[in-house]
Order: C-alpha cells, then structure tokens, then sequence
C-alpha cells in the first residue's frame, strides 16, 4: 500500500517497520511530528522526555537491554544530549540504536542553523540521511541493521524540507527481531577510564574501518551515470534539488550514508566525469573531507554556507540563469510581525514587566514567551539557550555585584513550565545555593505551547495519550530551596496581583520565584470554555488615549475609535484593565 507522507510520518513508520519498541523524544520543530506519530502505533512504547540527553540516554538503556530503540530532536537539541551521545558511541551496542536529529536551515523556529552532521564524525558512528519520505522509512530499517551490525549508535540526519515535504511511500510490514540476550559485561558497558581506553583503538580500528568498507558498497550510496561533463555529488534535499536543475544533463553520485564518507566511490565517480561538484546545505562538510582525498571539486565558492539552498540558487551559481518566471501581484501582503496571541496568558506579565525595563535585566528563555521582546512590551533582553534565563540572570547578577553598579542591579530569569521541566531546575538550584537574589518567573500554561501543544510533566498526560501525575512546580521550587515566603503564585490576566508580584521580586534580598498560573488560550477546552466571552470598546468613553495598545494585543485594532476583533478575543480582559477611562467592558461571563 502507498500513502502520501512527511518525512516525519515516514521516520515514525520506517522505526514501526523495523520493530522498535522503545522510542523518547523532545518535541522541537522540525521534529516533533516523529514522535507524535510513531506513539500512534500499537505494540511499542513511546514517551515525551523531560529533556533530550534524557531521550538519548533512555533509549541507549533501552539498547543495552537488547531492543532496539530510537531517541528523536531537534538539531539544538542534540547539543543537549551531545554528553550522552558521545559516551555512548564507546559502548557496544546490542539492541539497535539511532538518534534522529532534524537540522534547521534558514532558522526558522531556531536560535541557531548548525550542521549536526559533525557529531557523527566527532563520535565516530555512521550517519545516514535521507533524501525523500521513502527513504526516510527504508533508511531507517538500514539504520537499526547497521547499528547492529557493527555494534555503534547511529546518527539519522534530516533537514527541514524532508520533515516536512511530502511524498508517496509504499508501506511494508512490520518484523521483530528477537530480543538480544542481555550480558553483563563492564568491558563493553563501562565507560570508566580503563575500559574506554581500550574501546578506542577498537573503534578506530576495526568500527571505522568496517563501516567505511560498507559505505563503499552498500545502496545508501549510489553512482547514476548520465552526462559526464557535469558531476554531482550531493546528499538530503540537495540531491532533489540537483537533480530538478539538471535531470539527466549530468551525472551523480547520491550519498545517503555520510560517515565514513565512501572514499573508494567518490574517487570512482570523479574520474568519471569531467567537472565536480558538492552541493550541501550549510557546512562544506563532504566537500572538506573530498577535498582532504587530493580530489579536486567546487562547493561553497559557489554555495552559501547560510540558509536553505534550493533548485534556483543551483540553476543561478551553475547556469548563471535568473529564474525564467517571476510573480509579481499589485496586491501586498500586510506585515504581521511576531506576537502572544489574542488572550495570551503571558501578556499581562510582560505588561508589567516592562515597567520595570530601564531599572532591571530580563533574562529570556526558549518558548512562545520570547515574543515578550517584541514591541510593545520590549520586556526581554537575551536569550541564550533552552534553560538559560534562570542561569542567565545568575551571572549577570554576580557580574553586577562585582562591578558595583547601581543600573540594572536586579535580575529576572523568564522561564516556561515546559522548559523549566527541560534544564531550569538546576538554574533554580544553582542560585539557591550560590545565594543569588535573583527573580525567577515561570510562566505555567500547563503546556508545551511554541511547537504545538505537547504534553509535559505538568499537564498530566504522557505522548500515548495515558493519565500521568502531575508534577507540582511549586512543590518542586520549595524542594530546590526557595523559602515559602519567597514564592508568589498569580493569575497572569489579573494585572494588580501580578505588579504586586513583581514588585516584591524586584525588592527582594533573596532567591524569589514568580508563578504564573493560567492556561493557554489556544487549548481546546480553554477556546470552548471562553468562546463567549469577549471583550468590547464602549465608543463614546473611549479617548484614543492607546493606553490600551500597549499589551501589544493582536484584537485590538485602531481607527478613528479603538475596536476589539470578537473573532479572536477570549476575554482575558488585560486591556479592560489597563483603559484609564473604563471605556472597554467584558461581555458573555
């Protein structure tokens, strides 16, 4: 049976294929829909992890035990599960294991564009990427086969346009492979120094050495012969791309398995054509190592090094042809710059953050709550990574202390439940410990907002849809040592308690945290809930004083009066309160 898939969908189903059972995954775009996909099939156990070095690190004990087993991220994510990866890499494997990891090029939900390809050549394991939604389900059967076979994690790489591209697949059955024998054995298990120093030599020895006899010939990687004036080594979407340009005008050398790179093809392919070149996304990562083999090829003098490529940056660098239709239309699309939506729970404590912005430092944190830095609300300064504000503000704070400044002498760390659960409890932790007076605010809407609304220890239930406990944030707080008079829990629509709230964490002479409790406006039950409460502009009290523009509220629009869009307003009633002549007023309680 053929469907139409993502390459997403494809992954879950190529996994299912191959008979895994144990599957863990940190949601983050381009990934997420891997796992809330394979969670849909029966016979496996799949789950949203806490972080993803804990996704990697339960699906290696799940290899240990003798299944095989899959860990899913994002590319960023993959820095955070890197400590795990790399140690694992020097343990034999039993059951097979792989880490999908989903790069981002051209960033479009992400603080960086990196190139995760080098985290198989740092940890010298085989890395696979696919070009299409077929291969994405094939390779990853290759990809368990390959683990092990020759006993090492392997690194599944996927870019943005294959998670989320589609294309026809034809589905195959599901095979179990019995379950491995488990066998003690810390030589093998026991990366303490003496036996890693032992597993090294074998690894770059006999695992390098096997799995690039395997790249050489296996089916990941294939030679197409065409016109031989052009040769085109390419991998992932750059292969589709190639081929869009040139068709059968030249010929191909398709690489699906990058590390070990197949050194004895590519040397076959280039005394096959007359011109070379290696098109990739982002780092001139084949192109470096072809080029180390005395082969002579052209890459990023021509390609860029930043963004996606596609087919009309190849036909204009290789053709030096402009794109030979353009669209143009006299109608312009209105600009709709980045903003909390309608009814957003986060608005009304960026709100009155803000005030406090010429007197303190907002530390910001990975989530739907980073637009707090967008005007009007400007209540955010930085944003370091996932788990970063909490530590953030620390050092900011213990800097400010050193230099003996009066300005910006208080810190906030601005954190989400979800990524809170992820890496901020140890922030948390850390300035307990260290004494810092530092203001740390989680923003609680009880879901994992900015990649689509994944569940998380707080909304209690798991990926498989099952009832799961709830993890208490304020009980968690207090076990990390914040003392219970230094602890504020608030309803972020209501805008007196929450600048009560924030004023005492920026007085505050000791580790203070700030708990916003409301859900997410854009949550199923909470939409039914509050489809018929709107908020509504009384014309003739109204000034246009724009006071209320100032929550930077979408629903709010402009003309000779203020007026409320009632298709996306849900009532939350931050501007009602923040109308200095009560010229706004809530309807449908």
């Amino acid at each position: 049976m053929k469907l139409l898939m993502t390459g997403d969908e494809a992954i879950a189903r190529g996994a299912y294929e191959a008979g895994v059972l144990v599957a863990s995954a940190y949601p983050g775009t381009p990934s997420t829909e891997i796992m809330e996909n394979f969670s849909q099939y029966e016979g496996i156990y799949a789950e949203w992890a806490v972080n993803e070095k804990v996704a990697c690190e339960v699906a290696a004990g799940a290899s240990i035990r003798g299944v095989r087993a899959f860990a899913a991220m994002k590319h960023v994510g993959l820095n955070v599960a890197a400590d795990a990866f790399m140690s694992f890499s020097y343990q034999v494997i039993n059951g097979g294991f792989v880490l999908v990891t989903a790069d981002e090029p051209s960033m479009y939900s992400s603080q960086n564009e990196q190139d995760s390809r080098y985290y198989a050549y740092f940890g010298k394991t085989a890395l696979i990427e696919p070009s299409d939604s077929q291969e994405c389900l094939d390779f990853m059967k290759y990809a368990f086969e390959i683990s092990e076979k020759y006993e090492t994690p392997v690194l599944f790489r996927v870019t943005t346009r294959i998670c989320h591209s589609k294309s026809l697949v034809e589905l195959g059955e599901r095979f179990v492979p019995p379950i491995r024998e488990f066998k003690k054995d810390p030589r093998k298990l026991l990366m303490v120094p003496a036996n890693s120093k032992m597993r090294h030599p074998q690894i770059e020895e006999q695992r390098i050495k096997d799995l690039k006899q395997y790249s050489n010939n296996c089916p990941l990687n294939k030679i197409e012969i065409n016109d031989t004036k052009i040769g085109i080594i390419a991998n992932g979407i750059s292969y589709q791309y190639a081929k869009e340009v040139f068709g059968e005008n030249a010929s191909y050398l398709k690489i699906g398995m990058s590390n070990p790179m197949p050194d004895k093809l590519i040397k076959e392919f280039a005394e096959k054509v007359d011109k070379l070149y290696v098109i990739e996304e982002n780092e001139p990562f084949m192109e470096t190592q072809i080029k180390a083999m005395g082969i002579s090829c052209t890459g990023k003098e021509l390609f860029p090094i930043c963004w996606e490529l596609s087919p009309e940056i190849i036909r204009e660098k290789l053709l030096g042809d402009s794109p030979s239709i353009s669209y143009n239309s006299e109608v312009q699309a209105p600009l709709r710059p980045p903003v909390l939506c309608a009814g957003c729970p986060h608005r009304g404590l960026f709100y009155e953050l803000g005030k406090y912005k010429d007197k303190a430092y907002f530390s910001g944190d990975i989530g739907c709550y980073t637009l707090g830095a967008m005007n009007p609300l400007n209540a955010l300064d930085s944003l370091i990574c996932m788990g970063g504000a909490i530590t953030g503000a620390h050092g900011f704070e213990k800097a400010t202390e050193m230099s003996g400044s009066e300005k910006f002498k208080k810190s906030f760390g601005i954190i989400g439940d979800s990524t809170f659960f992820h890496s901020g409890i140890t922030g948390l932790i850390n300035a307990v410990y260290n004494n810092s007076p530092i203001t740390t605010i989680i923003l609680d809407n009880s879901i994992t907002g900015m990649t689509g609304h994944q569940d998380n220890p707080g909304t209690g239930k798991n990926v498989m849809g099952q009832i799961a406990p709830i993890i208490d944030i304020q009980g968690l707080c207090y076990a990390c040592g914040i003392k219970k008079e230094n602890l504020v829990v608030v309803d972020p629509y209501d805008l007196t308690k929450t600048k009560e709230a924030i004023k005492q964490g920026y007085e505050a002479a000791e580790p203070f945290v700030i708990i916003t409790k409301r859900e997410c406006a854009l949550l199923k039950p909470i939409v039914k809930a509050r489809s018929k409460m709107k908020c509504q502009v009384d014309k003739e009290k109204c000034r246009r004083c724009k006071m209320c523009l100032r929550s930077g509220c979408p629903a709010l629009q402009l003309g000779e009066k203020v007026s409320i869009d009632q298709n996306q307003c849900n009532g939350c009633s931050v501007c009602l309160q923040i109308c200095p002549f009560g010229a706004i007023e809530r309807v449908g309680e």
